[in-house]
């Protein structure tokens, strides 16, 4: 693992790494804050981003780094998707592709080499953050935004012994039929439809999964709202399936990270109550 930069914020260490990364076949970069000196291992949270992002988007701009200081959580942000010159790619697409993995297992040639980032992430990141960081991974919370929230939701659901918390930001809950996920569904995983239902939060909870309880902020500004993240959609299979949850429609606010960054304070203690 190498050490890409490193910056005091709040007392904690904000850092920024880089390895060969087995599962996705190409380097990868991650960032994690850690918290002041605090005894012994701290709670870990993932953030996952959305649509055409990296690591450095929540990293500047989310504004975390003060309350998880103060709540002595470690947060890891992991990139959205592999990268590279030998990566497949669909350069004029930003649904597709480099910063659009889907937090998925693709299947489909030719991204299946590499397009693995739920496994990436749930694997190889994990054992690595554990085996360099003071993090008690007993105490693991995760949330994101847009397609990050998707991911959130979808790993909170099959996970739920390891996830003791979850929450999302705008998030894409059905994208088996959103207009921005389904196409590239298709791509990473085929035509066989039921093997889309794995990565999808309303098909899961259809199916049985069950996490957490969970936090939805979602602005009713946002332009996405209609066609593409659909949280009564996830509202309605919570409440047939007994799961509560709290979906908050912030008013006025878009899918931005003004507003995340607004609301990034209520989630952090949302976990922190959690773990």
């Amino acid at each position: 693992m190498e050490t890409v930069s490193k910056a005091l914020s709040y007392g904690g260490v904000q850092g920024v790494y880089r390895h060969q990364a087995e599962t996705t076949s190409c380097d990868m970069t991650f960032a994690v804050f850690m918290p002041p000196d605090s005894k012994g291992p701290v709670p870990v949270l993932w953030y996952l981003s959305g649509l055409t992002c990296s690591h450095a988007n929540v990293m500047e701009k989310g504004e975390y780094r003060r309350m998880a200081a103060k709540l002595g959580i470690a947060v890891v942000c992991p990139d959205t998707s592999p990268r590279g010159d030998k990566v497949p790619d669909e350069a004029d697409n930003w649904q597709f592709g480099s910063g659009a993995g889907f937090y998925l297992n693709a299947t489909a040639t030719p991204y299946a080499k590499h397009y693995q980032m739920y496994s990436y992430i749930l694997g190889e990141l994990s054992e690595l953050v554990a085996a360099n960081f003071a993090i008690d991974i007993s105490r693991q919370g995760i949330f994101g935004h847009s397609m990050g929230g998707h991911g959130a939701l979808i790993m909170a659901l099959r996970n739920p012994e390891r996830f003791k918390s979850c929450s999302a930001f705008a998030p894409i809950v059905n994208p088996m039929t959103a207009d921005w996920s389904a196409t590239a569904f298709g791509k990473y995983l085929g035509d066989d439809m039921d093997s889309w239902r794995a990565y999808d939060a309303v098909a899961l909870i259809e199916d049985g999964h069950r996490g957490s309880d969970f936090l939805v902020d979602q602005g009713d500004a946002d332009s996405f709202l209609d066609s593409g993240l659909r949280p009564w959609l996830l509202e309605t299979a919570c409440q047939k399936a007994n799961i509560n949850l709290t979906l908050r429609m912030q008013a006025g606010y878009d899918h931005s990270y003004f507003f995340i960054s607004t609301f990034m304070d209520d989630h952090l203690r949302w976990h922190a109550a959690r773990l």
